[in-house]
């Protein structure tokens, strides 16, 4: 039965809480350090990061955007603010996730063996415009993972048709690493290679990125605030399609100095390694 069903979703909920890693998915269920920093006046612009292979306009404004993909419901709450933290008004916010098993929908060369295609499909994509106070408030289900790189949501911000920021929200590790190894929608033949304390994406852009995540009764809520600047024009840095030449950079970094493909696979971490790298702090 797919996760997104209710009953199925607190009977993993339940397992989180009895779980060995639940301290730390409950330090995660705290207010964003963002959110905080921002009512003190003191928040920091949130970092960019690489747009990725797999962004297109669905030309699709809507809050749900499943599409009855199987998984782990999650609320996705940005909050835009602009660099004076004042709540943006009308700002078009853009999302964009692989499902439970790793597949990006409007692409051919998805999957492990890259024989699937989802051309055509627009799931977990979509738009919204953010509300008085800046909010901009997507249903989804939790999303997978695929070789090196660690869980992530994929985000824009736009002043009219006009891009200002691009990059990725980080989701807490305990939790992710829960998710993949318990229940079915998510449960692979392999372990993930990737961590949020491994990925070289998410280590460079930092803790602007990272949000919280807390539990309600029918989904998990991932909050985060964006601090962005209107007048922006910046330019998004785009990790080639497979078997396309990559951009020249950093020997080894993801999607640069290579010939083709995704980034190089690091090697899975286990057992007392892996536990250290999933906590945070002792990685």
């Amino acid at each position: 039965m797919p996760t997104n069903d209710p009953d199925s979703f607190r009977t993993a909920r339940r397992g989180v809480l009895i779980s060995g890693l639940a301290a730390t998915v409950a330090a995660t269920s705290s207010r964003p350090a963002a959110a905080a920093a921002a009512e003190a006046g003191q928040a920091p612009p949130t970092a960019a990061a690489t747009e990725g292979p797999f962004y297109f306009d669905a030309r699709k404004f809507r809050p749900d955007i499943t599409e009855g993909r199987p998984g782990v419901p999650l609320a996705v709450r940005f909050t835009v603010l602009d660099l004076a933290l004042r709540p943006w008004r009308g700002a078009r916010v853009d999302i964009w996730h692989c499902d439970a098993q790793g597949l990006y929908s409007g692409y051919a060369g998805q999957g492990e063996d890259r024989r699937l295609s989802t051309e055509g499909q627009t799931f977990l994509r979509g738009s919204l415009l953010t509300d008085a106070s800046g909010v901009a408030a997507f249903t989804t289900i939790y999303p997978g993972w695929y070789h090196g790189r660690t869980t992530h949501i994929h985000f824009k911000v736009f002043d009219a048709a006009r891009p200002v920021l691009t990059s990725q929200f980080f989701l807490p590790d305990a939790l992710n690493e829960y998710l993949y190894t318990q229940l079915p929608d998510y449960r692979r033949a392999t372990l993930r290679d990737t961590l949020n304390s491994t990925d070289g994406i998410a280590l460079e852009a930092g803790p602007t990125v990272h949000g919280a995540v807390r539990e309600e009764t029918e989904s998990y809520v991932a909050s985060l605030t964006l601090v962005a600047d209107p007048t922006a024009r910046p330019v998004p840095e785009r990790r080639p399609m497979p078997g396309r030449p990559g951009p020249p950079g950093r020997a080894g970094g993801p999607g640069r100095g290579r010939p083709d493909g995704p980034p190089p696979q690091p090697p899975v971490l286990e057992g007392a390694a892996r536990v250290a790298a999933l906590m945070p702090g002792k990685g």
